[in-house]
């Protein structure tokens, strides 16, 4: 498809809309106008309009499927122009409808879309900044399984119907069958690996997000499951298992790259170690980034990736509208086009993105689940439909204490 979307930085969007505030109709702005239309009202609405939709542009292969695939479905069945706007941390959206409320802009909002999850849902949330309740009215709505405790919770907050599942996402480890025949399947086993092998293994300094979600890992295993954490955070419980996981990381210090007397500062410092085989093991939050990393020739055929016999953590990113947004009508149609069968296909495509559904696509129409059937696996990618012993995410309250205690118990020692 063409390119029918405009991109901008954020600071260029927020001055132009400064410039020129948009003028919200009541079809458009009044969120209880439209939960009294039909889906085809809604459509009719939004036809002609514009969509701001604010999300994450670190990775060119996202922004191009959103360019070129969704941004091309907007404008080419709807009429709806897409405008990117990309974002390096989303707090900074969810910061800008929280001023605005502050202000008092409660019907002329700079933002009516976000890609988020995790904590910045629940200042979302908590804050009424987010627009609920009107999920039945997408038509797509009835892919998801709403059943699925991984999909209704979003790191731990109930989604209330305050936003929509986009994509599904697990971490997984990495190795070189090359080099390695049987890798550690467990973080207990895991654990004797990394002494066993000095200087071979490491991870990125929280919180960093996948350092982060590593060191969750331990955790959960020093708490004796992820089911000891889950629910609000609690003082007593945390202590118990920080107590055991700073031993443990602190035991294994001596035995990390470098003597963990430094730790990589992110995720792509993480990747140029294990591609110059200065680690042997790999961690990350997402298979098809590995797998991209094979295709692209910066690790070798020879690499697969696995998840531990003790489950790996997983989440669902989703998209939310919040309470301000003057183009709605234009959201719930983007929205709803994201939730398609034919949406979810194309970006489950390796050569596309690569990531998993956030729908169920054997609800969708039988050629779409053929064709998604029928997608070639990287075989160094786990298989986008195994998500089934996903561990899951903790609230808020429970990372930011676990990134705190391990900055103040772990990465100062």
């Amino acid at each position: 498809m063409k390119k029918t979307i405009k991109s901008f930085s954020l600071g260029a969007f927020l001055a132009s809309t400064i410039a020129f505030s948009p003028i919200a109709s009541a079809d458009t702005a009044d969120g209880a106008s439209l939960m009294s239309k039909s889906w085809n009202e809604i459509v009719e609405t939004a036809k002609g309009g514009e969509v701001n939709w604010f999300l994450w542009g670190g990775a060119d292969h996202i922004n191009q499927y959103v360019t070129e695939y969704v941004g091309g479905v907007l404008k080419d069945k709807y009429n709806i122009t897409l405008n990117r706007v990309p974002l390096t941390d989303t707090a900074a959206a969810v910061n800008t409808v929280l001023s605005e409320k502050e202000s008092g802009v409660n019907d002329k909002g700079t933002v009516d879309m976000i890609w988020i999850n995790g904590e910045n849902f629940k200042t979302m949330k908590q804050g009424d900044m987010a627009w609920c309740g009107y999920l039945d009215k997408l038509p797509n709505n009835k892919l998801v399984n709403w059943n699925n405790q991984a999909i209704a919770n979003d790191f731990g907050v109930p989604v209330d119907g305050c936003e929509s599942p986009w994509n599904r996402a697990h971490s997984v480890f990495a190795y070189d069958t090359a080099t390695m025949e049987n890798p550690p399947m467990s973080i207990s086993e895991l654990i004797e690996w990394i002494k066993a092998n000095p200087g071979m293994f490491t991870y990125p300094a929280p919180p960093d997000f996948t350092g982060s979600a590593f060191v969750r890992h331990v955790f959960y295993y020093a708490a004796g499951g992820a089911e000891n954490l889950l629910g609000p955070f609690d003082q007593a419980r945390y202590d118990a298992a920080a107590t055991k996981a700073w031993k443990i990381l602190n035991d294994l210090e001596p035995y990390l790259w470098r003597e963990g007397k430094t730790y990589p500062a992110n995720p792509s410092a993480l990747t140029q170690l294990f591609a110059n085989t200065e680690i042997a093991i790999y961690f990350n939050y997402n298979p098809a980034n590995i797998a991209k990393e094979v295709t692209n020739g910066v690790f070798p055929d020879t690499v697969r990736t696995y998840r531990m016999n003790d489950g790996n953590i997983g989440n669902t990113n989703y998209t939310i509208i919040p309470y301000n947004s003057p183009n709605k009508a234009a959201a719930l149609v983007l929205q709803n086009v994201l939730l398609s069968g034919e949406a979810q296909l194309e970006k489950a495509k390796p050569s596309v993105w690569g990531t998993n559904p956030g729908i169920e696509m054997d609800r969708t129409d039988p050629a779409i689940l053929a064709a998604f059937n029928a997608i070639e696996k990287h075989p160094a990618a786990i298989p986008m439909d195994n998500t089934d012993g996903a561990l899951p995410e903790l609230q808020g309250e429970w990372i930011k204490a676990i990134e705190k205690g391990w900055i103040e118990n772990v990465g100062t020692n």
